[in-house]
């Protein structure tokens, strides 16, 4: 008996990760993410149950990639290390590069180091190598989520020490993340950075209250 009802919660499971949405309205597939079971010391929402879905992966990098139509692009960043993920997959479908953003201590390569401070309020350090970007260079970053903006700033001040350009009034690339929560440091790059997020307005608050 208990066989039989792991076999069906498994098909079930199956099925739900399966199954496409008739619509496809944006966002369709934020419902696939899991809610936080294991308490404060963890994000409040796991998207990497997206990623599990076929469909709702591409349709997530495709809403990413969606307001740079048009724009060059000539490699594609991603932040250690849920934005490794969306990146790659980014980078896969525009054909460009990938460059690896890591946390500090992996890179057996000479790199530059930003230190910040997470969503969590720890201190890290980040670094980055320095072969791969050179002056002028167009560079999409992406990352998974954006709740205090704090790693996403440390990677941008990163790669704008290399050299690489970033969207202000006339230079194509900018940051993309499934979410971009409506936090001070949220706010400030989307003020000064071309974004792209994957949740619908009318959700957004729900999203900035961790609902």
């Amino acid at each position: 008996l208990l066989h039989a009802q792991c076999l069906q919660c498994l098909q079930s499971l199956c099925m739900d990760l399966c199954h496409v949405s008739t619509t496809r309205e944006k966002g369709w597939y934020l419902a696939l993410m899991a809610p936080n079971v294991k308490g404060p010391n963890y994000a409040w929402l796991d998207p990497s149950r997206l990623y599990c879905h076929p469909q709702g992966l591409q349709d997530c990098v495709a809403d990413l990639l969606q307001p740079f139509q048009g724009d060059p692009i000539d490699m594609v960043a991603g932040i250690d290390a849920m934005g490794f993920i969306l990146g790659a997959a980014a980078a896969t479908v525009l054909q460009k590069g990938f460059l690896a953003i890591r946390k500090a201590g992996h890179l057996c390569v000479q790199t530059v180091s930003q230190p910040y401070t997470d969503y969590s309020g720890r201190e890290k350090v980040m670094e980055v190598r320095t072969d791969a970007i050179s002056p002028g260079l167009r560079i999409l970053l992406v990352d998974q989520w954006v709740e205090t903006g704090g790693t996403m700033r440390a990677a941008i001040q990163l790669v704008e020490g290399l050299g690489g350009v970033w969207l202000h009034s006339l230079c194509p690339t900018g940051v993309a993340a499934i979410c971009i929560e409506d936090s001070e440091g949220g706010r400030w790059i989307r003020e000064h950075y071309k974004c792209a997020h994957c949740v619908p307005p009318s959700l957004q608050p729900r999203f900035d209250r961790h609902q």
